[in-house]
This record gives C-alpha cells, sequence and structure tokens, in this order.
C-alpha cells in the first residue's frame, strides 16, 4: 500500500454521500468526522490517512481485518477498495464480490497461518481444529478464528442429538426391546413416526427423525451429528445449519411417500446424510485448499459407513417381516438427504460469511426444493387414490 494508493467508491459518487457510510462506521464506533475521512471531498480516503487515523484513534480492528484491508488494496490494479467493502468488512458482512477481491490477493496477506499462532488455550486450539476441518481457505479460516465467540454455542445439533437418545430409551424401556424396534408390533403406533396410513398428520413428516430402528442406527446418527454436525454449526450459524439438517428430513419422508409408497419411516438419516454429503462434496471440490489431517483415509471411511449404513437399510427394507410388524422403513430418505446435501447444502458450505440471497445458485437451489415440495405435497393428497395403492392398515 503505496503512498498514493486510496480507499475508494467506484459505485458512489464523491462528496455528500460519504454521509451515509460515515454514519454506518460511526454506529460501530468508527466516529470519525466527514472532514477527515475525505477533507477534499473527491469521493476517496487516502490509504495512508486512513493508517494514521486507525493508529491514532486507536480504533479496535482484529488482525484479520488489517490483513483483508490489505489485501482488498492489493488486488485491485489501482490499490484501491470500494467505500462499500470497506464498510462491509467493518460491519463484518462479506459479499460475493468482496470474496473474490479477498482472493485475488489473498497471496500478499503479511501474517502466518493459524498453524504457527503460538500460546493458544485449550478451546482457541479447538477452534483453530474446526477451521481447519471445515473451511478450505486460509483466509476465512483466519476470520473465522479471529471473529469467533463461544456463545452462543452449537446448541441446535447438540438439543436433537439429546432429543433422539432421550426418545429411544424410553421407547427403549417401554418395549424391553433395543434392537430393531421397528419389529416389535407396538412401535408403529407411536405418534412420531412417518406411517403411510397417517399422512394427515403432517408433524409425522419431520418427527420420525426422533425414532431409530434400534441402537446401532441411532450410534451412527447420533457419532455423525457430533463429529460433523457440530463444527459445521460453529463455522456456519445455527440458521443455515438447521435449515440444511431439517430440509434434509423433510425431503427424506416425502421421497419415501413418492417413490416407496407401503413403507414407513423412522430415524435423523434424511438430515445426517444432507450434512455429510454437503461436507464430503466441500472437502472434494476444494481438495487442494483443506488442511485437514488424513484427509484421503478419513474420506474412505466415511463413504464405506455411510454405504453400510445405507446396506443395512435396503436388507432391512426387504427382509421378511414378522407377521404383525408389516413393511419395515424404507432407505429412500438416506438417498434424498444425500441429494438435499450435494446441491443445497454445498451451496450452504461455499457460501461462508456471504449473503445467500445475493447468489443465484441460491434461488436456483430454492426454486427446485420448493417445486419438489409443491409436487410433494400434490402427490400425497391425490395420488395414493388415484394409483389404488395398497398401503398396509394403520396401526
Amino acid at each position: 500500500m503505496g503512498t498514493k494508493s486510496a480507499w475508494s467508491s467506484h459505485s458512489l459518487p464523491p462528496g455528500p454521500t460519504w454521509g451515509p457510510g460515515v454514519g454506518r462506521l460511526s454506529g460501530l464506533g468508527w466516529r470519525l468526522p466527514l472532514q477527515q475521512l475525505d477533507p477534499e471531498n473527491t469521493g476517496f480516503i487516502g490509504a495512508d490517512t486512513f493508517a494514521g487515523l486507525v493508529h491514532s484513534h486507536e480504533l479496535p480492528l482484529d488482525p484479520a481485518k488489517l490483513d483483508m484491508l490489505v489485501a482488498l488494496a492489493q488486488s485491485n490494479e489501482r490499490g484501491q477498495v470500494c467505500y462499500q467493502e470497506l464498510v462491509d468488512l467493518i460491519s463484518s458482512k462479506r459479499s460475493s464480490s468482496f470474496k473474490r477481491a479477498i482472493a485475488n490477493g489473498q497471496r500478499a496477506l503479511p501474517r502466518d497461518g493459524l498453524l504457527d499462532e503460538p500460546g493458544l488455550g485449550v478451546y482457541k486450539r479447538f477452534v483453530r481444529y474446526v477451521a481447519y476441518e471445515i473451511l478450505p481457505c486460509e483466509v476465512d479460516r483466519r476470520w473465522y478464528f479471529y471473529r469467533h465467540r463461544s456463545c452462543p454455542p452449537p446448541v441446535f445439533m447438540a438439543s436433537v442429538t439429546l432429543a433422539q437418545i432421550i426418545v429411544f430409551l424410553c421407547y427403549g424401556a417401554r418395549l424391553n426391546k433395543w434392537v430393531l424396534q421397528t419389529y416389535h408390533p407396538e412401535y408403529m403406533k407411536s405418534p412420531l413416526v412417518y406411517h403411510p396410513g397417517h399422512r394427515a398428520r403432517a408433524w409425522c413428516f419431520v418427527t420420525y427423525m426422533f425414532m431409530h430402528v434400534g441402537l446401532e442406527q441411532l450410534g451412527f446418527n447420533a457419532l455423525l451429528q457430533l463429529m460433523i454436525g457440530v463444527p459445521l454449526e460453529m463455522v456456519h450459524g445455527l440458521l443455515r445449519i438447521s435449515l440444511l439438517y431439517l430440509a434434509g428430513v423433510l425431503t427424506g419422508s416425502l421421497t419415501v411417500s413418492i417413490t416407496d409408497m407401503r413403507a414407513p419411516v423412522v430415524g435423523g438419516s434424511g438430515g445426517v446424510y444432507a450434512l455429510c454429503s454437503a461436507h464430503l462434496a466441500n472437502v472434494v471440490m476444494n481438495w487442494a485448499g483443506m488442511r485437514c489431517p488424513y484427509k484421503l483415509l478419513r474420506m474412505v471411511l466415511a463413504l464405506v459407513c455411510m454405504s453400510s449404513e445405507v446396506g443395512r437399510a435396503v436388507w432391512l427394507r426387504f427382509s421378511p417381516p414378522l407377521p404383525a410388524s408389516g413393511p419395515q422403513p424404507s432407505f429412500m430418505a438416506h438417498l434424498a438427504g444425500a441429494v438435499v446435501g450435494v446441491s443445497m447444502g454445498l451451496t450452504i458450505l461455499r457460501s461462508y460469511e456471504e449473503r445467500l440471497r445475493d447468489q443465484c445458485g441460491w434461488w436456483v437451489v430454492l426454486l427446485a426444493y420448493g417445486t419438489f415440495l409443491l409436487f410433494a405435497v400434490f402427490w400425497n393428497v391425490f395420488a395414493y387414490d388415484l394409483l389404488g395403492a395398497h398401503i398396509p392398515p394403520p396401526p
């Protein structure tokens, strides 16, 4: 950043338009008079002037943001930064254009990687571990590391897992059965299970995620939710990860109601496979940038475990049922969750700290998902009667 480089706004005309922007910066603790930011009323902020104001006013700016300010300036051939990008950076908002500028300038970042950070406590080391597990870019990892706060904690995945364990223990004690609970004739009477004969119970299209076939399915799902879901929630936030998980759950039950019309559904595998497939797809697409250790071995193990779980579900679906138990739960929820993860989930994970509404791909995914939901609703309302589907009597 030389003496002639400047902070500029290509999209804003010079002069009075700086007023609202300065107001936004003032609201964030940057109480700088207009004449100090732009004394000549040109619409540009000199880099040296801005740096002097930062030091003289002792403005709070963490190292990651300072690095990114440098990267933004060095990514432009004239050493300039769009004023809106400066405002977005200070307010911790990042647009697609901001990310492109960072990507173009990241080779000039002056700081070392997070692995070289000395004297970290146990929790900060865990945060650094999560950053290297989830994020493929060093700039994003550093941004997350310096901005992460322990409050609020990742409560969604932990709460879902705890609720699933409690429900399983309650039904296990009630039925006195801990493995292959679906073979028990009383199991399907639960108001939480999705059964094709009870499609009018709309809540069952989601609440089936709290019921599980047995200890083996619960253990597999709980392990993945805690090992993958919790780090994803720490990085991408409760709103995005809960949306992805619940979208996988809902898509799983609706897909079963279309493709396997006689089968019930239990287990949170739709949501689990949405999370796992999104994360694995993100790792594959950013293979060179991912710094997690033994990533190839872990990828193979994850695929083997997920494939084995699908194989177990296929076997359970087509194994001869007991006379009173009826058809066993479908395996299509697993596959539907994986599709949600590769489409919606990958879009979310590739948009770290970016506004989804600014991306065309996000709207395409939402349109496709909304179309599927509308089709599934009409299918459940009309298709069963029109096709004369022979579904097992509800328990």
